[in-house]
């Protein structure tokens, strides 16, 4: 048999063992829980090689807005879509929530190996550009025995439409009336102070690069890059340092009173063990999908992500959704027609 012979035959082979089809979907938004959704798309993929999705991570403020031009098949978002983006969109739009995670602050202060405590006034102060030195009181007097530097504070904040900035300043309106009545709450805002980076990537890169400064990761991005984080002062008077179980707690009771859309905040979470800037996130699904292959592969997908997706989050530092959670969103996929 000629080589020319063989390669033809060996060709013909493999395209005889090629899927029929292959359905991609594609998605975009929160920077937050991209490294869980990249192992799960990953690992869905290899249960289900037909499928792909291909999730492009740029920040919910980008994904909601795909999602509303309808260039994507379904969003992610930290913040829960506001009435009027609903409204705009002209059609339903239902949330899933996904996994737990926190916000952290984060920080590079050469020479200070001590985990640095922050009360919510300190973290508004710094935020407002009214707290602007490392040893100023409201810091100092939180972290005594710590050696603060008289250096000035190099603030760092999300340049993009981001849900992660959305926890942040949802949690900062909640503990500061000055913050709530001059900046507020969403995933865009015009920072009083502070340098931009783009996702959570894009923060934790400058943080890593820049002395003396901080700034809000997700957990995970503060642990990959090896930055230290603060302990934050909860609703309850204790200091806590983001963890699964801190989330968890955060979460237990909105867990018992989910609303139907799910869009629910947990920041300043009432409970002793509460970590205050935890966070559900969100797939963001339209009602109506058209192409009933791909209505039944999304449908399959949140499933699996309820269940054995689930398996996946601990490892990564994503907190699990709570069982009364997961029992309801399992209903809610059935609205999906």
């Amino acid at each position: 048999m000629s080589i020319r012979r063989f390669l033809v035959i060996a060709l013909l082979a493999v395209l005889a063992a090629a899927p029929a089809w292959a359905q991609n979907i594609n998605a975009a938004g929160a920077t937050f829980p991209y490294p869980i959704y990249s192992k799960w798309f990953d690992e869905y993929h290899k249960a289900h090689p037909t499928v792909q999705i291909n999730y492009q991570s740029i920040g919910s403020g980008g994904g909601i807005r795909q999602l509303l031009d309808k260039t994507v098949d379904f969003g992610a978002s930290d913040g829960p879509m506001t009435d009027d983006q609903l409204k705009q969109a002209g059609f339903k739009i239902l949330h899933f929530p996904t996994v737990l995670g926190a916000a952290v602050p984060s920080y590079n202060l050469p020479g200070v190996t001590a985990e640095l405590k922050f009360t919510p006034e300190a973290l508004a102060g710094i935020y407002l550009g009214k707290v602007t030195k490392w040893n100023d009181p409201a810091i100092a007097g939180s972290n005594p025995g710590v050696k603060l530097p008289a250096e000035d504070i190099v603030l760092l904040h999300r340049s993009d439409g981001s849900g992660t900035t959305y926890i942040w300043t949802d949690y900062l309106s909640k503990v500061s009336p000055d913050w709530k009545s001059k900046v507020g709450t969403n995933t865009s805002v015009n920072w009083p102070v502070g340098l931009g980076g783009k996702g959570n990537e894009g923060v934790a890169g400058l943080l890593k690069q820049t002395p003396n400064s901080i700034g809000y990761v997700e957990l995970i991005y503060a642990i990959q890059n090896n930055l230290p984080y603060g302990l934050v002062k909860n609703a309850a008077g204790d200091f806590v340092k983001a963890s699964l179980a801190g989330v968890s707690a955060a979460a237990a009771g909105a867990a018992k009173s989910m609303p139907d859309d799910f869009r629910v905040s947990i920041t300043d979470a009432p409970g002793k063990g509460a970590y205050p800037i935890s966070s559900f996130t969100w797939l963001l699904i339209p009602a109506q999908i058209q192409d009933a292959a791909k209505r039944e592969v999304v449908k399959d997908f949140l499933h699996w992500m309820l269940t054995a997706g689930q398996q996946d989050c601990e490892p990564l530092a994503y907190a699990k959704l709570p069982k009364e959670v997961v029992t309801k969103e399992e209903k809610a996929i059935a609205m999906i027609q």
